[in-house]
């Protein structure tokens, strides 16, 4: 074998700092945890008005949320995160209280994430299936790329696969919390939460570029270049 069928036979060089831009873009478990705060912090004080027969229960428990809620934002946009990402992050706890403050039901308290899991899942696999996966459309966006991956087969057909992964963390929160909220488990779903979505989240960042760079060829210039022809 000459040297030039050996390196076309080698798998692609390792590129850290690709894999470094790729897992400072989609973040880490920093958000999932400021995000489960709110969470435990209903469950907790829906545990002790309820264990303490106060009425009205779960709003004290909804209004503990949305006031942990408003202090997570608060400490987001002091950091420098997006306003619009910490609005919207606020918004999912407003609505959650507002859905179980309305039925009476602890449990539904987790209702809209439930629904909006599942529908992650449905567009996510959606956009593999048309050729726009979302992982490229995040990336290339930050990028400052549009759209220009989707002319590069290998980067199309990574962020494909890497897309998956993040099909796969959909699946896996509903199958997990919709048994416990048919159950009525309120104590197991904000368990559920408070460990399951961080861990979940952390490992569709860590599998999402190697899972991207198996599709990518020998010379390959990474995520930043797309090879155009």
């Amino acid at each position: 074998m000459t040297t030039s069928e050996r390196d076309s036979a080698a798998p692609p060089p390792e590129r850290p700092g690709e894999a470094e831009t790729l897992r400072t873009i989609l973040g880490g478990r920093s958000g999932a945890i400021d995000a489960t705060v709110p969470v435990v912090v209903f469950v907790i004080a829906w545990v002790v008005a309820d264990s303490a027969g106060w009425p009205s229960s779960v709003a004290i428990g909804a209004g503990a949320a949305m006031l942990a809620g408003v202090v997570v934002a608060i400490v987001r946009l002091a950091n420098g995160r997006r306003p619009r990402a910490v609005l919207l992050g606020l918004l999912g706890v407003a609505v959650a209280a507002l859905v179980a403050m309305y039925t009476g039901r602890a449990a539904d308290f987790f209702l809209v994430q439930i629904a909006t899991n599942a529908a992650s899942a449905l567009v996510w696999t959606l956009s593999i299936v048309v050729r726009w996966p979302l992982l490229g459309l995040i990336v290339g966006t930050l990028l400052g790329q549009r759209t220009r991956w989707r002319k590069d087969p290998d980067l199309m057909r990574g962020y494909q696969r890497a897309s998956w992964v993040w099909v796969g963390q959909y699946v896996v929160r509903v199958a997990v919390f919709l048994p416990l909220y048919e159950a009525d488990q309120v104590l197991g779903l904000g368990a559920a939460r408070a460990i399951l979505s961080p861990a979940l989240v952390a490992l569709c960042v860590f599998l999402s570029w190697p899972v991207l760079r198996s599709a990518l060829p020998p010379g390959h210039p990474g995520i930043r270049h797309p090879r155009v022809h």
